[in-house]
Order: structure tokens, then sequence, then C-alpha cells
């Protein structure tokens, strides 16, 4: 047991946290994000990672693309480990997609190593051209009342748009 009171079990497949030595990748890497066992599977709660240093290519004209992007999710047995999503978010850097892609794709990577009771992913793209585009998606688990919450947070998202004046 370590001075945190996890066990060695708990971490098994934790390579990046506290490792100094970790290369960066700005190319499109999923096999970068690791998972470790959630203690608490039977409470139903939100973790929420904001990245607001989030740049990808446009697929068309390579100009760099600026986001924040919000991802929250309840978690089932599985926890994301936030070093490995932070260089995950950063090997988008040298990737070319549409911003609709890149939240898509961000969200069904984290349901592949997850497999969440529910996630949503928001991205908030600062302007280019005088446009700015804030795709919204998400994901509720089959079969359980979270799919039935992410229909609703589907239906809903965003009546209330936020005043635009911070990007």
């Amino acid at each position: 047991m370590s001075m945190d009171g996890r066990t060695v079990k708990e971490l098994e497949g934790v390579t990046l946290l506290g490792n100094q030595g970790v290369k960066y990748n700005y190319d499109y890497d999923p096999a970068v994000l690791e998972s470790f066992v959630n203690k608490h599977p039977d409470n139903d709660y939100f973790v929420k990672f904001n990245c607001p240093e989030f740049t990808s290519l446009c697929p068309k004209t390579g100009q760099p693309d600026f986001a924040t992007i919000y991802i929250s999710y309840v978690p089932d047995n599985l926890l994301v480990e936030s070093k490995s999503l932070k260089l995950y978010l950063l090997s988008f850097r040298n990737h070319g997609d549409f911003h609709e892609d890149c939240v898509n794709i961000i969200m069904k990577d984290l349901i592949k190593l997850l497999e969440p009771k529910y996630i949503e992913i928001w991205g908030k793209f600062t302007p280019r051209g005088g446009i700015s585009i804030d795709p919204f998606c998400n994901y509720g688990k089959k079969g359980t009342k979270w799919e039935k919450v992410a229909e609703k947070r589907l239906y809903y998202h965003d009546m209330y748009p936020e005043k635009i004046d911070n990007r």
C-alpha cells in the first residue's frame, strides 16, 4: 500500500503520472489514454475536466483552431487518469479535423476506454472568420437511466446561451 492509501493494484496500468520523462506527441494518439479503478462505482457523481488550451488544425487550410474543451462524465468502474488525458488532448495539436469531429472522436475514445454511465463533451472554439462553432455531444449507457438523461440533456442543451464576450 502506498502513502495515500491506494494499493498497487488500483493504479495498475497508470504509467504517466509522476513520470518526468514523458515525450509529448503532437499527432493524434488515443493509445496514450490510461484509466484506473473507481473506488466508488456505486455512487453516481460527475467528474469534470476543462481544457482551455485545446488546439487542432483545420483539415482544409491547416490553420490552427483553438478551443476550450469541457469533458463531464459519470464514471462506472473506471476513471481516466488526468495526465494521460492531458497528453491525449495535446495529441490533437497536428490533427486535421473539423470541430464537430474532434469532440465526437474525444467522446468515442473515452467511451471505449471507460465505459462510463454518462459522458458529454462540449467544445467552445474561438471564432475564425467571424464565427465560432461550439459542438456538443453526449452518451448515456444503453438500458440505464443515463440513456434517458443523455437524451434529455441533448434536447435541452444550451437553451440559454452564454454571453460571448471572452473569446
